[in-house]
């Protein structure tokens, strides 16, 4: 199976499928403890892995088979993300439970705040009958397509970072793909703490008269370079515009640059046609195991409809 490692940027996602010889979990275990300088390294290069064919069925057995990689774990509950969550086991938890109807849109995994995990993690327990895929993006490209379709405003971005807006509910609402209250999101109990963590952060932010809470988070890079050198589009910029309530109308209501200049709608319209140009649509298997580096692809998820019950879970590693 190591001989589906190509060690090329040119593949995306690397599948490695099972060719029988692992009929176990504790066998799937040992084996990617042992090749797991060959599996990381094969992921620094494409940003995905899929791993079909292997002996995980549930929660539990995805929550072994992860572990066998060594990331340490990043759990949701430390995370300043307000999408709704459930959790299986200390480190699995939901993949967004917006409703099946709802798009979710390309983003790199909680690059709207200053906390996020290098690594996450996809299992899919029960594809949906129709559609349901989840779309994936290789952030490497789509920097450079745009370094040539738009250089100036992405050079913009590049130097002045970028600011987000983000409203949260009095509480949790589930039908909403952002619906975690901010008594989840920053895991307090009144006002006060709320105002506390929010200072600590460097954000500002303002109460309004239903109790919710709308934060603008302090300057935060949307263009990384990661250790191969590569320059890679880190951030939240097409969930954010395509998704998140009143933006796609008034993108500054979400985001703006880092010095509080507008986006212009053009350079908002040319990346998200890029990177729509430049996804691929990873249609589920039951036990099919996603791993995704954070910094070098996007993900998001495709409405589904059908009567079984789409079950995707996710974990993240540091």
């Amino acid at each position: 199976m190591l001989a589906d490692l190509e060690y090329s940027q040119d593949n995306f996602p690397s599948i490695i499928l099972n060719d029988g010889s692992i009929n176990t979990l504790q066998h799937a275990h040992a084996w990617i403890n042992t090749n797991q300088v060959a599996l990381k390294r094969e992921l620094a290069c494409t940003g995905a892995l899929l791993f079909r064919g292997f002996p995980v069925s549930d929660a539990v057995s995805y929550d072994r088979f992860f572990s066998a990689f060594g990331y340490n774990n990043f759990t949701y509950k430390e995370s300043l993300s307000n999408a709704v969550r459930i959790n299986y086991t200390d480190q699995v938890f939901s993949a967004n439970e917006a409703p099946k109807d709802v798009e979710i849109f390309l983003h790199s995994e909680m690059a709207q705040t200053p906390v996020f995990p290098n690594i996450i993690s996809l299992f899919c327990e029960k594809a949906a009958d129709i559609g349901g895929a989840t779309i994936l993006c290789r952030s490497d490209t789509l920097y450079n397509k745009l370094a040539i379709a738009e250089p100036q405003w992405l050079e913009k971005l590049a130097k002045e970072g970028i600011k987000y807006t983000n409203s949260m509910p009095n509480g949790d609402n589930p039908d909403s793909a952002q619906g975690r209250g901010w008594q989840s999101t920053l895991s307090v109990t009144s006002r006060e703490q709320a105002e506390n963590k929010l200072l600590n952060l460097g954000y500002k932010w303002q109460w309004h008269a239903d109790g919710s809470l709308s934060a603008q988070t302090r300057v935060l890079p949307a263009i990384r370079a990661v250790d191969s050198g590569r320059q890679v589009f880190f951030n939240q910029i097409i969930a954010a515009y395509q998704g998140w309530q009143g933006v796609k109308e008034n993108p500054s209501v979400g985001i703006c640059f880092g010095d509080d200049s507008a986006i212009p709608r053009h350079f908002l319209d040319k990346i998200c046609e890029i990177a729509a140009d430049t996804a691929y649509d990873l249609m589920w298997q039951d036990g099919d195991v996603a791993v995704v580096d954070n910094h070098l692809s996007m993900h998001g998820r495709r409405p589904y409809d059908g009567d079984r019950v789409r079950r995707v879970l996710v974990t993240l590693g540091i």
